[in-house]
Formats: structure tokens, sequence, C-alpha cells
């Protein structure tokens, strides 16, 4: 039985007005749509800022059916993802239609509750597992006869109803997750990885961050170039101790685009906002004064060359939406 509060979870997507289509996400779409309408599992693996999730919420909209989301988590056991027994539910019935007879009736048994997955496997919907490993195997271990024998095991039965479930034959899954060596992930059990098709994801080429920057902030092409190109070699430079993404480009664009004092590039605020969004979180000599200086030199020079050449237009020529 769903009860109320779970049917509050399901997630009505639709295509965002801002999702970009250039040739490389098209192409990447159109593999993991021909595999989710063959009837099998996805698994968008990747760096941060590969546009993992974007593309897991485009694919499930794609289907037309609601979307159950779930961010994994290490503290999970199987019965945050399925369900369990929560509390007690009592009856009692009292008997006293003949006054000098009373009679008494007393009925307590445990109230199950239903949760995500159990709600998505039995009503077709789209399940989105986020970052799925870095919740804990053993926790994972009930999606195995969901995705090959179409069928859900309930681990202690599911209170009064069956110790199974069919699988809807509309319920599809998607899966994230970043690579192993990330903090706060854990290594999934092969047969897992076996019932699901993996698709890769590396940084998006220079048109597609190019085109995310605009879409995400308004300013026009020329200078989406030149901060895209920015963020691009200094995640190419193998002396810099961290790679950006695009998600760097688009902060800097939109401080840009929204801020009516900020003359764009040439704008002596420029520089530090490009410190502040771009400094590596971690350098290669760990938290030492040297590692972070020598951070610093390089992203300093490389905004330096940014603000003093471009390939794209004179800087005489720079528009910002709001400047």
């Amino acid at each position: 039985m769903v009860q109320e509060k779970e049917i509050a979870t399901v997630l009505s997507l639709e295509p965002r007005d801002d999702f970009v289509e250039t040739p490389y996400i098209r192409e990447t779409m159109e593999r993991a749509m021909a595999y989710l309408q063959a009837g099998f599992p996805i698994h968008f693996r990747g760096v941060a800022g590969t546009g993992k999730s974007t593309l897991a919420m485009h694919a499930a909209s794609q289907l037309g059916r609601p979307v159950m989301l779930i961010h994994g988590d290490d503290e999970f056991s199987t019965s945050d993802l399925v369900g369990g027994e929560y509390g007690w539910r009592a009856k009692k019935v009292i008997d006293n239609f003949i006054h000098s007879v009373l009679k008494t009736e007393e009925e307590m048994h445990k109230s199950w509750t239903d949760n995500r997955v159990t709600i998505a496997c039995e009503r077709g919907f789209t399940l989105i597992y986020d970052e799925f490993t870095r919740s804990r195997p053993e926790a994972n271990n009930v999606l195995l006869s969901i995705l090959e024998e179409k069928m859900l095991n309930f681990p202690r039965g599911r209170g009064r109803y069956d110790d199974h479930l069919e699988v809807h034959p509309d319920f599809h899954a998607i899966f994230t997750s970043n690579p192993q060596e990330y903090a706060g992930v854990h290594k999934s059990q092969d047969a897992l990885a076996d019932r699901m098709i993996t698709i890769d994801l590396d940084y998006q080429d220079y048109e597609t961050e190019v085109a995310i920057t605009c879409a995400k902030s308004g300013i026009p092409q020329p200078n989406a170039e030149r901060i895209v190109g920015l963020v691009r070699d200094l995640r190419e430079n193998p002396h810099y101790p961290s790679k950006p993404s695009v998600r760097a480009a688009v902060m800097i664009a939109r401080v840009l685009a929204n801020n009516n004092s900020i003359r764009g590039i040439t704008d002596p605020l420029f520089p530090r906002i490009c410190l502040d969004v771009l400094s590596p979180r971690r350098s290669e000599d760990g938290q030492s004064q040297n590692g972070r200086d020598r951070a610093k030199m390089l992203l300093e020079k490389a905004i330096g060359t940014y603000r003093l050449t471009s390939t794209t237009v004179p800087l005489q020529e720079e528009v910002f939406p709001n400047g």
C-alpha cells in the first residue's frame, strides 16, 4: 500500500528550456535513450561537472513517466530504499451489546511503509539514483533482482502483504556516480555494474561548454568563449592542481552578467572574481603554502593572458547585457 506522504515525493519532469543540445550531447542522449527503450538501466559515470545529473534528468523527462529521485547516502540501509516496518498499528473492539457480558478483542501488528524504490517498481515510475556509490553496497543489493529478474524481494516481508513484487513493465532506472577515487564513495559490486550499461562522461567539448555558459548566464557568445577558454586552459595545464569544470565558467559569467557595476573582462574586478572562483580546492602539495602560492601564480598568469589577448572580439567591443 502506498501512503499519501510518499506519493508527494513523485516528480514530474519536463525538458528544460535552457537545456543545451550540441552534437556531443545529442549523440550521448541518443545512446542513452536507445538503451532505456530496450529495457536496460543506464549509468552515467564521470567526474564532477560533466553533466551526469542533468543528463539523467533529461533522459527521464524523455520517457514521459513520473520520476522517483534518490541521492546516495552512506547511512542508507535496504529499508531506506524499499521500505520497512515502522511503528505499530493497534485495533481494539469492545462488545457490550449484552450489558451483563463484556467482550474485548485487541489486535496489534507492525505497520509497513513503502519507500521510493518500491513505489517506483510498483507503479512503473522512472527511478533516478544519483551518486548511488555513496550508499553502501549491501544497501544496494536489493537492486540486483529488480534489474535482472524484474522482481523486488522484500527482506523481511512486506508486513501483511506479499514478500515479493513484480516490477511494472514501465519501470526504468537511471544511475549516476563519480569515480571511485572520490572521497565518500564505495566500490560498487560487480553484479550490479554488470546489470547496467555505463556511459562514461568526460568534460564537454569546447562548443558545448560555450553553449552551456551562454544558456546559463545570458552573456554574448564572444565573452563566453573567452571565459571558457580560460577555464579550459587551466584544466589542461598539467601543473595546475585543480580541474575546473564548466560550472566555474558559468559562475564567472553569471556574476558578470548580473552585476551592473562590472564592465566585463576589462573590469579591474574581473581578475579577483576569477581568483575566487577558480582557486584550487586542493593543491598538489596538500595544504602547503608553497603549493597554494604556485597555483595562485599560474592562475594570475592565465587571467592576465586572457585580459590582454583575444581570439574573439576586440576588448573595446566587449558588451555585456547589463553593461
